[in-house]
């Protein structure tokens, strides 16, 4: 027994000293521009809010707090985490010894020969193995398994805030046909009063027969537009109610698209703060602190490794003397390693570096990414701005004409081919203004989610910290 209690005390030891093979991991050093090129405003404020509320609407707020708790992509995200979790507990088993037990009996005459008479053995005894990680291949294990969760926890954070932009700019999209619905009927109405006009004008013999077909073609236009919309509703309303994890349903708004106020200017903040903000560029790191402890793991199997057993029980002939009959151990330890498996394990340790780095590249080509979304996303908002502001006056200037070039045809001053002009103009002037609005819109979600901003809660963000 004594000699058990040697052998654990100095595998113990040999486990507490032991070093770990393989290269410590190091935070990708990456250089980050200065300033993004087209962000006029210099603060540092990291953007770190609840962003969808700025727009104030209740039922966007519904939306999208019922997608988080619903959508299937956030629960299978949920579920891996769960599974991360775990897997962490599983393989920091591996590094402690594990203890059983053995229970059994044998009776008979035969033992590899047979015997002259019959004999009965029994046994019972609790039985101890570890087999010690003196090169840190374990606690290398245990380091890539909590990598993996970190990087399963960025990885939903990364899957929510994609959802919310998804939701939001859905729902916006919604806004924009119910919008242009309006406008579509809004025409179909007005066109369809013109035309009874026109019918009436052409019966008596004041506008000629092609003064009517033109007039017909309008009111044409306008109608095959009304159920073009409507089909534009629907489907929006299907993409909107899967993001929402629910079956197809219409979706309840009560804002229109025009009435809906523009965040204000968005401190960008500084671009290094990217790195920190964004979970897609810290699941990417926490990827690669994964594969870096591999490479440890692999050093560390071309290594012999050292496993202690040792058993106390008790055995006998007769069950009766079972616990009277004196106790029995046993002690035993075993190396073992590889001797020549033709370059196997050296191998395996290369593919481990190779893997590690691409993954250092996949990190760079995801920070990369980061970085072209907010510029992206910075130049469309500062466009999309100036062109609004033309989109307005090529509105309002169009249903001006529209309503001058009525009231000169009314007259008999122009012909019928001007009121034509301005009512195609002024239609299609409403929609691409309408269209606008909901670009800019989406360009604020877009640079939103590119800054990596929208915690969903306190406890998330203090989660957040934590883990950072």
């Amino acid at each position: 027994m004594k000699k058990i209690l040697a052998l654990l005390i100095l595998a113990l030891i040999i486990y507490l000293t032991g070093c770990m093979l393989g290269p410590d991991f190091q935070k990708p050093d990456y250089s980050s521009p200065e300033k993004f090129r087209f962000d006029s405003l210099a603060t540092d404020t990291v953007v770190n809010l609840q962003w969808w509320k700025l727009f104030n609407d209740p039922i966007l707020d519904t939306l999208i707090s019922t997608a988080l708790k619903e959508n299937k992509d956030v629960l299978v995200a949920a579920a891996r985490i769960e599974a991360a979790r775990a897997n962490v507990g599983y393989t920091s088993a591996d590094q402690y010894p594990s203890l059983g037990y053995n229970v059994g009996a044998t009776s008979g005459n035969y033992m590899g020969a047979k015997l002259p008479e019959s004999s009965n053995s029994f046994f019972a005894y609790p039985e101890l193995s570890w087999e010690i990680g003196f090169w840190g291949k374990y606690r290398r294990l245990t380091e890539a398994a909590q990598a993996d969760l970190l990087a399963s926890s960025y990885g939903m954070r990364t899957i929510q805030i994609s959802l919310i932009s998804s939701v939001a700019s859905t729902y916006f999209e919604l806004l924009k046909n119910k919008e242009k619905l309006l406008i579509a009927e809004n025409t179909l109405a007005s066109r369809d009063s013109g035309l009874l006009i026109i019918e009436e004008r052409y019966k008596w013999g004041i506008v000629a027969e092609i003064d009517l077909n033109q007039s017909q073609v309008q009111r044409a236009i306008s109608a095959a537009a009304v159920p073009l919309f409507s089909r534009a509703i629907s489907l929006t309303e299907s993409s909107l109610s899967i993001l929402l994890g629910n079956n197809t349903q219409a979706i309840r708004t009560v804002s229109r698209l025009l009435n809906m106020e523009f965040p204000p200017d968005i401190p960008t903040g500084l671009p290094s703060q990217l790195l920190e903000r964004r979970p897609d560029i810290k699941q990417a790191e926490a990827l690669l602190k994964a594969q870096n402890a591999q490479i440890g793991v692999a050093e560390a199997m071309r290594w012999p490794s050292l496993s202690l057993t040792g058993l106390f029980g008790a055995a006998s002939n007769d069950l009766s003397t079972l616990t009277t009959g004196g106790f029995a151990w046993s002690a035993s330890g075993s190396v073992l390693g590889p001797l020549f498996q033709f370059g196997k394990n050296k191998k395996r340790a290369e593919i481990a570096r190779y893997q590690t780095e691409v993954l250092l590249y996949e990190y760079e080509n995801t920070v990369l990414r980061a970085f072209k979304d907010v510029e992206d996303a910075l130049i469309s908002i500062k466009t999309l701005k100036e062109e609004l502001v033309a989109q307005d006056m090529r509105n309002k200037a169009a249903l001006n004409a529209l309503m001058l070039s009525e009231n000169r045809y009314s007259l008999g001053e122009t012909s019928y081919l001007e009121v034509l002009d301005s009512q195609r103009q002024a239609f299609d002037a409403e929609l691409d203004y309408t269209q606008t609005r909901l670009n800019l819109l989406v360009e604020y979600i877009k640079l939103y989610k590119a800054l990596g901003g929208g915690w969903l809660s306190p406890e998330q963000e203090q989660a957040a910290n934590i883990v950072q």
